[in-house]
């Protein structure tokens, strides 16, 4: 799984989540798209965010009780722990919606943290709520390896390029070699593990209007003390991980 995860920069596991912490997963979705709803007739990409702060959130006693954050933690090398989250982003994709991305991007750098640090975090883990089995159902694109030739990039100009957003246009994301993308896949209860620095973005629902809608719980996960240790981080891709 380790080498997996630091050769392409993502790993898919199925089977993490019961089918009965899907349907309650699903069940949380349901309220808080119910209080912000998509506009009628939209299609696409539908997203919202929360952020948990000192009162907590059912989604954030979710990602405990699953063990995502176990999960995580495998990857990371002896000495370091994944921090519980601070917050959640409900994706979900309305079909139909035939986008094909044009190109990547990075996340946290419009805007950045109020000290004015790029949100940079140690991974991505995202709960696939709905079926991911085949492409075409609103499945994230990656570029494999892309987290390894942004640290190269980073490392050569150092860690504060990040902050030079314009260089990154459009995206953002630096201009480097990408390969070519991948569309995620696998069963609803999976969950996807992605390097900060890997290349992804949304990709196309072409289902029928009538389709299900694809339905992902997104959460930013930092290694403790990741914050002191960003500059390193991004420059040294891997020096968190085992």
């Amino acid at each position: 799984m380790r080498a997996t995860f630091r050769r392409q920069g993502y790993l898919v596991v199925p089977d993490v989540l019961t089918p009965g912490e899907v349907a309650a997963g699903r069940k949380e979705v349901a309220a808080m798209l119910a209080k912000q709803p998509p506009a009628e007739g939209h299609v696409g990409p539908h997203f919202v965010f929360r952020n948990f702060g000192d009162r907590g959130h059912p989604l954030l006693d979710f990602f405990l009780r699953t063990g995502m954050g176990e999960l995580a933690g495998q990857l990371l090398r002896e000495g370091l722990a994944i921090q519980p989250p601070e917050g959640v982003q409900v994706a979900t994709t309305i079909p139909p919606w035939p986008y094909r991305p044009g190109g990547p991007h990075v996340d946290g750098l419009s805007p950045t943290e109020p000290d004015g640090r790029p949100g940079t975090f140690s991974l991505l883990a995202g709960a696939w709520l709905t079926d991911h089995t085949t492409p075409g159902r609103g499945n994230l694109w990656v570029w494999p390896g892309t987290h390894l030739r942004f640290g190269a990039y980073l490392a050569e100009r150092g860690a504060d390029a990040l902050r030079r957003v314009d260089d990154m246009a459009p995206g953002p994301y630096p201009r480097i070699e990408l390969g070519d993308p991948v569309q995620v896949v696998g069963p609803a209860g999976s969950v996807l593990l992605a390097h900060y620095l890997l290349a992804h973005n949304i990709g196309d629902h072409d289902g029928p209007a009538d389709d299900e809608r694809r339905e992902t719980l997104y959460y930013r996960l930092h290694a403790e003390g990741h914050r002191d240790r960003w500059r390193e981080v991004v420059t040294a891709p891997l020096s968190e991980f085992g």
